[in-house]
């Protein structure tokens, strides 16, 4: 059994979250970071999305280029690592030093089972809003 929490993002700004399971959650496996997915797979009928990235079951993000379920790779400021500002000491005939690079841990760009949280970008807007997309009750 897949679960998976989606993060949509809209055009304005705004972002929607929605937890789905199987058999929902199985037509996202095997995607890749960039490929469009149709919203009828998701519950949300005439909406077209857009994958942009996510993050594992341990909060390590996905990038973009590795085939790997887990890489360790040596990045600059970019998708992982967001970079931190060098302290220098005050002495004037130090330079500043350029190009800070960190050996982070990443995750590929497919998902798998051990991805947590997808990231999905609206392409094509439905006929329901988002806001008010249908919510399904459990009658006891």
């Amino acid at each position: 059994m897949v679960e998976f929490k989606v993060v949509i993002g809209t055009k304005s700004g705004k972002t929607y979250q929605k937890e789905i399971k199987s058999p929902e959650a199985d037509n996202l496996l095997k995607k890749r970071i960039g490929e469009t997915i149709s919203g009828d797979l998701l519950g949300f009928s005439g909406y077209e999305f857009e994958m942009t990235g996510g993050s594992d079951k341990a909060g390590f993000p996905m990038r973009k280029g590795i085939q790997q379920p887990r890489k360790k790779v040596l990045i600059g400021k970019s998708v992982g690592f967001i970079g931190k500002k060098r302290r220098l000491r005050k002495k004037p005939k130090r330079k500043k030093q350029q190009g800070l690079l960190r050996r982070r841990t990443v995750c590929g760009e497919m998902i798998t089972k051990i991805i947590h949280q997808v990231n999905l970008k609206v392409l094509k807007e439905g006929a329901q809003p988002l806001a008010e997309a249908p919510v399904q009750e459990n009658k006891a």
